[in-house]
Formats: structure tokens, sequence, C-alpha cells
């Protein structure tokens, strides 16, 4: 591949997963670095993910031919006009942020819709910052690019954005601004402010304190996303609002419709209704790292003795398997096995089921 350098405004999870995945997996890559913490650029020089870190936003960056802006958007606009002044004609400015009407708008201001091309990575961690980034971060995620209008120029960068996507082992999916963000505002945005209205209602109807001692297992898959960052989430439904209130407003009309078909005891429109959810649910292609992400976890059987859940943990730490979370299941109505284990990768649950097995442990995996 032909040599290529990129520059970082910011070097976060993002950032930073994007830095590590191109020296990785592409190679002939040079990398240039700015971000306020000082500590980060210090460990990006010497894991040799940066060649060049820098505390200020200068010609350090003219030769680039792609720049990312990987800084919390509300820098965005002060990081634009800093840049101005360095950016080549033939650079790819581009961003990861998950709404793009409103960088795209700014871009527009400042005349540069030629050179830029929005990008959304759809992955991401619970944990956060570059000492948290990781290459496999990206791997088989949809990488979406977005534009507002086509140009022969942006069309040529286009090519060569989605030539880098790919050499990093994310999948590029093209889309204009608008269109995606209406997509994410259905898939993951409304989601989250579903998940966090169901949890607030349940602790305003939990007044002994029940609900949440007895919660089962599907309260807790669909309201773990409730556990994200509120600064992200509060910054999303203010850029993205128009989208989120339309699909807000659709979302609520369903509600009330299930409800007076649950009022009225309508028996074949209840049985429709989730049905034909199921039905569309089960239709969906499991990537790991899109919007809808899988779950890495097993269940298994254990004794209620003294020490059964310290000697697995201890087993699967000495065999080199990280354990993102566990914990003894208490209401199982609809699963088998005591104990859940979910995983940070596919590969550590595969690990996990043979070594559990060969010990005599009856497991449940679940995807």
């Amino acid at each position: 591949m032909q040599p290529v350098t990129c520059g970082f405004i910011g070097l976060g999870l993002i950032g930073g997963s994007i830095a590590r995945a191109l020296k990785e997996r592409r190679g002939n890559v040079t990398i240039r670095a700015y971000d306020t913490n000082a500590d980060t650029l210090r460990l990006a020089k010497e894991e040799g993910i940066a060649d060049v870190t820098t505390g200020r936003i200068d010609n350090t960056f003219s030769d680039c031919q792609i720049l990312f802006l990987c800084a919390p958007v509300s820098c965005n606009n002060e990081n634009l006009q800093k840049l101005l002044p360095c950016l080549s004609e033939d650079c790819i400015l581009t961003d990861v942020g998950s709404v793009k009407t409103e960088i795209h708008r700014a871009i527009s201001a400042l005349g540069l819709e030629d050179r830029f091309i929005g990008g959304h990575p759809m992955a991401g961690s619970e944990r956060f910052g570059y000492a948290n980034s990781k290459a496999q971060l990206l791997e088989n995620a949809y990488y979406i690019l977005t534009y507002t209008h086509a140009s022969p120029a942006l069309d040529q960068k286009l090519r060569f954005y989605r030539e880098l996507v790919a050499s990093i082992g994310a999948i590029p999916f093209v889309l204009p601004c608008r269109d995606h963000d209406y997509v994410t505002a259905a898939v993951s945005h409304l989601p989250h402010v579903i998940a966090s209205s169901l949890v607030n209602l349940v602790e305003t109807s939990d007044t002994e304190g029940v609900m949440k001692l007895i919660a089962a297992g599907g309260f807790k898959d669909i309201t773990r996303i409730a556990s994200s960052s509120p600064d992200m989430w509060q910054q999303i439904c203010l850029t993205n609002r128009s989208n989120i209130s339309a699909l807000l407003g659709r979302y609520i009309d369903t509600l009330q419709r299930i409800r007076g078909q649950i009022d009225s005891g309508a028996a074949q429109e209840i049985y429709d209704f989730f049905d034909n959810a199921r039905r569309y649910r089960d239709s969906f292609i499991s990537v790991p790292s899109g919007s809808i992400k899988t779950v890495y976890s097993i269940r298994i059987d254990i004794a209620d003795e003294p020490g059964a859940l310290a000697s697995i943990a201890t087993m699967l730490a000495l065999n080199g398997i990280s354990i993102k979370n566990i914990g003894i299941i208490h209401n199982r109505e609809l699963e088998e096995g005591a104990l859940h284990i979910e995983f940070y990768e596919e590969s550590g649950m595969h690990n996990a089921v043979t070594i559990l097995k060969n010990r005599g442990y009856t497991i449940y995996e679940k995807g």
C-alpha cells in the first residue's frame, strides 16, 4: 500500500483505536497527533502509535492526506478554525461523531465541502480514553461515511477513504448525512432514550425496592445501554433532536395503540404485535460492533457452596481470559444456569467454554 500521513485532532478511545488499526493493519503510515492531555501524547509516542505529537494545532498537520477530528463535538468549530491555515488542497477532512448534519453545516459555512467526508465508526466501549483504545475495536464494524453533495473532487477522496477504512478491517458504508442522522436516531439514539426512560420508570415505581431486587434478565438486557455516558447522550439528543423527537412521537403512538389493545383484550392484535417484532428482530444481521451489539456471554450451573464463583473466576484468569462482568442470576424465569459471565471478545468466550466444559461444568451459551 502507498504511504499515507494521517493527523488526529484528539486521541481518545475512537481516535486511538483508528490510529492503532492503521499502524497494525495498514502499515506504511505516519501519524501526527494533537491532544490536550500530555500523558496521552506521551503514551502514544512511547507505544509507537504516534510518530509526531503536539499540544498545538499548527503546521504540524499541513502535509496530512487525511485529518480525523476526534475531539469532543463541542470543540469542532474552534478546532476547524485553527486548522484552516494548515489544510492542503488534497487533504481529506473527517470526523468520528455519531450525529452528522451539524458538522456538515459547519463545514459548508467554511467552504470545505469538497474536502470533508463525515465518518461514524459504529464501535465503542464502556471504557474511554486512549489508554483503552485497541485496533480490534473496529474489526467488522460498520464505518459510515457521509456527504452532502457529490463532486468530482469529493468522489476521488471518497474512494480513497473507503479503501482506507476497509484496510483497517472495518466495513465502509456510504450515506447522505441527513439519512445517517435519521437511521441512527432510530436504531441507536431512540433506544437509549427508551432504555433510560424504562429504568427511571422502575425507579420511581419501586417504592419498596422489590423491582430492583428481582429484576429479570430481560429487563437487564433491554436496559443495559442506560449505563452509557450521560454527557454523550445529552449532546446527541441536542444535536439530533428533530429526528429523535419525530421517531419518539411515532413510538409513543405505537405504545398507545398496544395499550388500547391490552385494555380491550384484543387477543389477535396483541399476538400479532409480539409475533411481528419477533420475526423482524430475528432477521437482523448480527454484527459484533454495529448498533445492535453482540453480547458474548455464557451461563453456568454451579453449586451453592463457598468459593464456587471464585474458583471459576480464578480458573479463567489463570488462562488469560478477561471477564467483562460476572454475577449470580437470581431471577431465572427465562434462563438456565445460575452464574452469568460476560466477555469482551468472542474468542474469550469460546476459550472459557472449552476450559469449563473440560472441568465438568454445564454451559449455556448466549451470543
